[in-house]
């Protein structure tokens, strides 16, 4: 799965699961203050993109994701594993 595919995947994701406008989710988004997630919000999409990899995701790595670009970076690497 490539960068623009995930990227895709967490606009559908966020908008069904969050109601975020897909025309937010950027790459350079901070999911926090720009998207308006909280930590809870967080597992959420933890697990739904253990959904879409397949993959368990440390909770060690997601801590230091901030951005929608971050969470390609960790699905890329959940994806290459």
């Amino acid at each position: 799965m490539n960068r623009d595919r995930i990227l895709e995947e967490l606009r559908t994701i966020l908008h069904d699961t969050f109601e975020i406008d897909p025309a937010e989710v950027t790459p350079e988004a901070n999911l926090f203050t720009d998207l308006e997630l909280d930590s809870i919000d967080a597992v959420d999409l933890a697990i739904r993109l253990q959904k879409l990899t397949g993959k368990r995701i440390k909770p060690d790595e997601f801590k230091t994701v901030r951005t929608v670009g971050d969470v390609i970076k960790s699905v890329q690497t959940l994806l290459a594993e």
